[in-house]
């Protein structure tokens, strides 16, 4: 590989300069090398992620319309169940059931932004 190679001379090329320069200069030496080794990986990243993008990521839309929907479709029979079975106070309790998991629901998606 190209950067393997190139990496290799890098390092090679900074062991030189140290045993020329000695332990004086070690600190610049290694501080160069990593540099360079720095951008060598960012470029090689960079490389691989327009190499395979990821996946599309949806349009932001208002996922509450769902949620909401159904809690409406849901709570139609279950207000008649409610009501038949246990008078007003299931009937209360089946809307509270309803508006708990719509507010549970509104916070997740909220925390998700």
């Amino acid at each position: 590989m190209q950067d393997t190679r190139l990496i290799r001379e890098d390092l090679q090329a900074t062991l030189d300069a140290h045993r020329d320069l000695g332990p004086a200069y070690e600190a610049a030496l290694v501080e160069s090398f990593v540099a360079r080794l720095d951008a060598t990986i960012a470029a090689r990243v960079r490389a691989e992620l327009d190499a395979h993008p990821g996946p599309a990521r949806k349009p932001k839309g208002n996922g509450m319309v769902p949620i909401a929907l159904g809690s409406l479709a849901l709570g139609i029979p279950l207000t008649g169940i409610a009501a038949s079975h246990a008078g007003p106070a299931g009937l209360v309790i089946a809307w509270l059931a309803i508006i708990a998991v719509n507010v549970a629901a509104a916070a997740t998606m909220l925390q998700r932004r």
